[in-house]
């Protein structure tokens, strides 16, 4: 048994000198949110760190989805979209929120993204939206997806809640489909304590995302539409810039926590890692490890229990399947074998920038063994 517990994560944090420093200046003016100085200096910067034309900050990354979707006049439309059921819940409530009809298509068993193969079988009349999102700093086939939006003539959100930072062939992932949510929870590779954003390319969604974060409100004396509190305070968007400034670092010692498990893991008969997407500048994320009992010889719940009792805390991410929980399972199809299948065998080892590789060395060794 190690001697102390090893989560699953541990958030990043800056220096405390740092983040009392980003927010003195709340202290002398008062100024705590709406929208202030600290908000618009770290959207500034996450617009050049992330290469987008355009980015809207909000109080977490559900919000921002679940907004999002209302922007581009989904709610509105009403019908059905295609999305994954190999995601955290918060994607499926963001659409089911907005009276709108998760169709939940299989995901591929390398990258466990969506299929795009099996998109077209889904289409309907009542199909507005694809909904894909990038899993564990994995992206989705961007390429693929457009060309069937384009096709049927449908909107693309991205949840791109893993994908922070990453780059396909050079270009920032917030530049597909025709919006992206981030998410800057506590958990993720970046985090704002609770945060997230929406990257989109048509202005005319800037005002319209702006005024349902807001209340409705678009000026001082009327409110135009009805809208809710989404934003993102001062604090926040301090602890933002904080984080950003040693974004770098923190990912190159995540990459070396991967590099380690990938050398005690590569070629077990049993255990399957991720493999590098071609293009892809990837943040390193998270560290899942595909377990084969017939293989293996142990369960993914084996595995599961026994780094418990070495108080080494794992994950089942995402499990189970959103189609497969009980809020859904009654309501929408199961015919998604892949999806079913990973998530039963599928199990998140810890990975945070101070994980050291002596720790990485004693969960390899614990699970080899």
């Amino acid at each position: 048994m190690v001697s102390k517990k090893i989560y699953v994560t541990r958030s990043s944090m800056p220096k405390i000198e740092d983040y009392i420093e980003e927010i003195r200046p709340i202290f002398e003016s008062h100024h705590m949110t709406n929208m202030g100085p600290i908000y618009k200096k770290f959207q500034k910067q996450l617009i050049n760190y992330l290469e987008v034309p355009e980015l809207s900050l909000f109080v977490n990354g559900h919000m921002a989805l679940e907004m999002a979707i209302q922007a581009l006049g989904l709610r509105e439309k009403g019908g059905d979209v295609i999305t994954t059921p190999f995601t955290f819940v918060s994607t499926t409530h963001a659409i089911t929120r907005n009276g709108l009809k998760p169709v939940f298509c299989d995901i591929k068993p390398d990258d466990y993204t969506m299929d795009p193969d099996k998109i077209e079988a889904l289409i309907t009349e009542k199909t507005v939206a694809i909904i894909p999102v990038h899993v564990y700093g994995n992206i989705c086939d961007v390429e693929a997806i457009d060309r069937i939006a384009k096709k049927h003539n449908l909107i693309v959100i991205y949840d791109a809640a893993h994908a922070f930072g990453i780059k396909y062939k050079g270009v920032g992932i917030g530049n597909f489909g025709d919006a992206s949510m981030f998410s800057f929870h506590a958990t993720k590779v970046f985090n704002t304590i609770e945060g997230g954003a929406v990257a989109f390319k048509d202005k005319k969604y800037a005002q319209k995302l702006h005024e349902l974060k807001n209340f409705g409100i678009s000026g001082q004396d009327d409110v135009l539409g009805i809208g809710g509190n989404a934003k993102l305070d001062e604090f926040r968007a301090a602890m933002g810039i904080c984080n950003l400034r040693r974004i770098e670092e923190c990912i190159q010692k995540r990459k070396a926590v991967v590099e380690t498990y990938d050398f005690y893991f590569k070629g077990v008969p049993g255990l399957k890692i991720q493999t590098t997407q071609e293009n892809v500048t990837s943040n390193y994320a998270y560290y899942p490890l595909y377990i084969d009992k017939k293989v293996f010889g142990k369960s993914r719940d084996d595995i599961f229990n026994l780094l418990k009792e070495h108080n080494i805390y794992t994950r089942k991410y995402f499990y189970p399947a959103i189609n497969e929980m009980t809020c859904y399972k009654d309501m929408f199809s199961l015919d998604t074998p892949v999806a079913h299948d990973v998530s039963m065998n599928i199990l998140t080892l810890p990975l945070y920038e101070d994980l050291t590789l002596d720790e990485v060395k004693t969960i390899s060794k614990i699970i080899l063994k």
